[in-house]
């Protein structure tokens, strides 16, 4: 890691304390420039705004979930239901309990969200790859019939983002939201068997 790399990674820490101590609407740049040591012109060379700085850090939480999530896609002796259910809970209780622990991360996830949309896309397109890889080694081991993996994924990333971002929906705690995503993993997994497509995706919307 070179120099400038090691400023922007101690610009990121401090932010990371500063957000989770004070919250990140009480935190500014000067703040942040304190902490640094470095003047807040100096501190814009490296980030334009606050939000470009939670952005970052959002995006490095995002990034290592995957990878953990990632994992379940070569556990051995593991049937694709059971991977799908391995992925939608543990996705579940990895974010419950990050935000359970820093819950002034919620504040930060919701300007992120609202400000960047395409930033919150970008985090889901991640998690809807190891989604899709799921489904298909359902298909390929015969346990799934999808005739459209990649769409599948996306319908089943919409009917359980509620426990994706659980703090950022609801406040039910955490064996309530563990209840509710059984039921709905059972009625996705018995489609997914039955193999039923849901929802044609070239299928015109008709409007009320």
């Amino acid at each position: 890691m070179n120099a400038p790399d090691n400023t922007r990674q101690k610009i990121i820490d401090a932010a990371r304390k500063r957000f989770a101590h004070y919250g990140y609407g009480k935190t500014t740049m000067a703040d942040l420039a304190v902490d640094c040591a470095m003047s807040a012109g100096n501190l814009y060379r490296y980030f334009a705004s606050k939000l470009d700085i939670a952005e970052e850090i959002a995006r490095a939480a995002s990034v290592r979930t995957v990878g953990q999530l990632s994992r379940i896609l070569t556990r051995p002796g593991r049937s694709a239901s059971e991977r799908l259910h391995d992925f939608l809970f543990e996705d579940l209780r990895e974010t419950f309990h990050a935000l359970e622990r820093d819950p002034k991360l919620v504040e930060m996830a919701q300007i992120i969200t609202s400000e960047r949309p395409e930033f919150h896309n970008e985090g889901l397109a991640r998690e809807r790859e190891v989604l899709r890889r799921i489904v298909e080694y359902g298909n390929a081991s015969g346990e799934f019939s999808v005739a459209d993996p990649e769409f599948i994924s996306e319908m089943i990333q919409s009917a359980t983002l509620k426990f994706s971002y659980p703090q950022l929906f609801t406040r039910l705690p955490l064996d309530k939201l563990e209840r509710e995503l059984e039921g709905v993993y059972q009625l996705i997994v018995g489609s997914l068997r039955a193999g039923v497509s849901m929802i044609d995706p070239h299928r015109d919307v008709v409007e009320a």
